[in-house]
């Protein structure tokens, strides 16, 4: 492996370009070209393809794309680029398990391959998605590391502290990551999962300042760090930062990214592509345990239309099929809680990522952009499908996709938003209100109908 020096010294002295041009004249025409040289093709009526000739040209798509692109320093407005050899060793020396908590609740994630019957990996929770007050989030948390299948827990993003909104690059920005940490972590106590990973890092917590400075109230270095990128493939000294605090540390380091569908990649052909191309460069600059990918679609802001479970699908089988590296996916939904919508979105999400050779992240409700719009059941619902598709085969997989689709695909551009958290649960005992439950038995009934098996 590279030393992280060694980034550092290419995001200073590799070569110059303006974005723009690292954009429009290098990211895109390169893009346009590897998916034309590798017969890349889009086929709506399969959302989850079982073609493992495609995933493969996938995969060296994306290797070589990375190989002339690399990723943008916008600090330096520097180039940091691999050569194919070091990129082939970081493939090699990339680990295969992470070792994530403390305690009675470590456990080891593993990497999957498609049609895998090995149980996923099942991370709970709000992934980072907002929450108006302290009682919320310890009520939210609390809940999620009692669900059975829960092995580690993805935390809500506090939006308010003492009544101030909390603002980024702000002293309540640190305060309120402080506060964050301490109430999530007293509430695994409670819970009665003391040692179990919290493994979006500090999710309210913006800078690296922030993040450094509640890791001193309740993070270990057994958790998981999530570091993001900047859409499509760009970096800065904040975040690259971040990458030699917690290799200080010895912290589990998650490299989170969100390629766009109708972004700088395209259609979903270039998307499959430039996420593979990000797997490589979470194990190169951001020298993870782990790549964490979350494609959205850039208009309607989820994860489950057709297109994107396509792409999610085909480059998860791409890279689970050559890469040993873990993927933790994550998916983004369209509608609420308290709706039929928000179970069908999440079901087909999670059957497309473990089908193909990932573990999940539950998740991200309501794209993740409404306040307190979010309870228990959806990840769930997500840990129990995950463990019901493990073995599944392809072919079934997609059709059971498919007639998921048919229940709320019409609905995308203007999906239910549902009902807040406050009006799914009763906040005094934790106890989800009967209509939510009632249709949760509902879906579920139509899921095993469908074939799968709980």
């Amino acid at each position: 492996m590279i030393a992280f020096k060694e980034i550092t010294r290419r995001a200073l002295h590799g070569p110059m370009m303006s974005a723009r041009d690292f954009d429009l004249q290098l990211f895109v025409p390169t893009m346009r070209d590897v998916v034309r040289e590798f017969d890349i093709h889009y086929d709506p009526k399969t959302p989850v393809p079982a073609d493992d000739q495609l995933a493969d040209r996938i995969f060296h798509a994306g290797l070589k794309f990375y190989e002339t692109v690399g990723t943008y320093c916008v600090d330096s407005e520097r180039v940091i680029r691999f050569s194919r050899d070091e990129i082939m060793e970081a493939l090699r020396t990339a680990p295969s398990t992470v070792s994530l908590g403390h305690g009675s609740d470590r456990r080891n994630m593993l990497s999957r391959s498609p049609e895998s019957t090995i149980p996923p990996w099942c991370s709970l929770g709000a992934a980072g998605a907002g929450v108006s007050s302290e009682s919320v989030l310890t009520g939210l948390v609390t809940a999620y590391a009692q669900i059975p299948k829960t092995d580690s827990v993805t935390l809500p993003s506090l939006t308010v502290l003492d009544g101030e909104p909390i603002i980024a690059e702000t002293p309540l920005e640190v305060e309120g990551a402080i506060r964050a940490t301490t109430l999530a972590r007293d509430s695994l106590r409670r819970a009665g999962r003391p040692g179990i990973a919290m493994v979006n890092g500090v999710a309210t917590a913006v800078t690296g300042r922030a993040t450094i400075a509640a890791s001193q109230f309740g993070f270990r270095e057994t958790d998981g760090w999530e570091i993001a990128s900047i859409a499509e493939l760009r970096t800065n000294f904040d975040l690259l930062s971040k990458v030699v605090y917690l290799r200080s540390i010895g912290g589990n380091i998650l490299a989170e990214t969100g390629p766009i569908l109708g972004g700088l990649a395209g259609g979903p052909e270039g998307t499959a592509v430039l996420n593979v191309a990000y797997h490589l460069e979470g194990m190169l600059v951001k020298q993870a345990c782990l790549h964490h990918p979350f494609p959205i679609h850039a208009t309607y802001g989820c994860g489950t239309g057709r297109d994107v479970l396509w792409l999610h699908s085909v480059s998860t089988q791409a890279i689970s099929r050559n890469s040993h590296f873990p993927l933790l996916n994550l998916g983004y939904t369209a509608a609420g809680p308290m709706t039929k919508m928000v179970l069908y979105e999440t079901a087909a999400w999670v059957i497309v990522a473990v089908v193909s050779g990932g573990n999940i992240e539950a998740e991200g409700v309501a794209s993740a952009t409404h306040v307190d719009y979010l309870t228990p059941i959806e990840p769930l619902l997500a840990s129990e499908v995950a463990h019901a598709a493990a073995g599944l085969k392809r072919k079934r997989a997609s059709e059971i996709v498919v007639a998921l689709l048919s229940h709320y695909e019409s609905k995308i551009a203007s999906p239910p938003l549902g009902k807040k958290y406050q009006e799914c649960v009763d906040t005094e005992t934790g106890a989800i209100e009967p209509e939510y439950l009632e249709i949760y038995a509902q879906v579920k009934k139509e899921l095993a109908d469908l074939g799968l098996q709980f």
